[in-house]
């Protein structure tokens, strides 16, 4: 479940209004084979389509979270009020130590070109993953892609303690960013760049587009049918994912 949410905090959760329409088709690499995943930003709302089988929904003006089952032709609708007890759950089995400092963007001062693009290098030290980001300040049209990207909320990041930069902390366009997850106690253990026992999860922006969006690609097709969602937050056990794996 946990890397389904750091999954979903690479890609767009929880937005703020915003005017241009964006469309960015990004590779994922680490989990299983690799995959373009499409992220649609359109005013307020996003269309994550990480997988031929399913797309996410968002809409960040009401806070609900719609997932359509593609290959069944269903819906699942998450209210507002259960994906706020998710990320509760989230942020309960993840508390910070006490004492923890808050992890910060530092810039490393090397650089790369990436895709093309000169890139520089910036980590960020969570307390269960560490993640790299090769970020570029003079993308075409890179502040007004930062720009929709910023007007991502970091509430998301927050409720769910993963405590990931959002793009507010950003110089420029992020090219590509690399995660590597582990457990809390082999997290501060010294040794491998990516020990055997981490998942790392790499995506690279493959392109970008300001073009229109259609409406009605933020709304649940005519031919799908509803699917509850087993009310089983009241119970001892975990919530289930809410976001696909890469």
């Amino acid at each position: 479940m946990k890397i389904a949410f750091y999954s979903l905090a690479l890609s767009v959760s929880f937005l703020l209004p915003a005017r241009a329409d964006l469309t960015i088709v990004q590779k994922v690499e680490g989990v299983g084979p690799a995959t373009d995943m499409t992220i649609k930003i359109k005013g307020d709302k996003a269309r994550v389509e990480a997988s031929p089988q399913l797309t996410t929904i968002v809409d960040g003006k009401t806070g609900e979270v719609i997932n359509l089952i593609n290959d069944e032709k269903t819906v699942v609708r998450i209210s507002p009020d259960k994906m706020k007890a998710v990320t509760d759950m989230i942020k309960k089995f993840n508390a910070p130590k006490d004492g923890a400092e808050k992890a910060t963007l530092t810039p490393t001062g090397q650089k790369e070109t990436v895709n093309g693009y000169e890139t520089e290098q910036y980590t960020y030290d969570g307390p269960e993953f560490k993640a790299t980001f090769w970020i570029a300040t003079n993308y075409p049209d890179g502040a007004a892609i930062l720009a929709q990207l910023q007007s991502i909320k970091s509430e998301f990041w927050n409720a769910a303690n993963t405590r990931m930069p959002d793009y507010r902390d950003f110089p420029g366009v992020p090219i590509r960013t690399r995660m590597v997850i582990t457990k809390p106690d082999q997290a501060n253990k010294t040794g491998a760049t990516t020990p055997s026992h981490a998942t790392e999860i790499t995506t690279t922006i493959a392109s970008v587009s300001q073009n229109p969006l259609s409406d009605a690609e933020f709304m649940v097709p005519s031919d799908f049918k509803e699917t509850k969602l087993p009310d089983i937050f009241g119970k001892k056990n975990t919530a289930p994912s809410v976001s696909p794996s890469p």
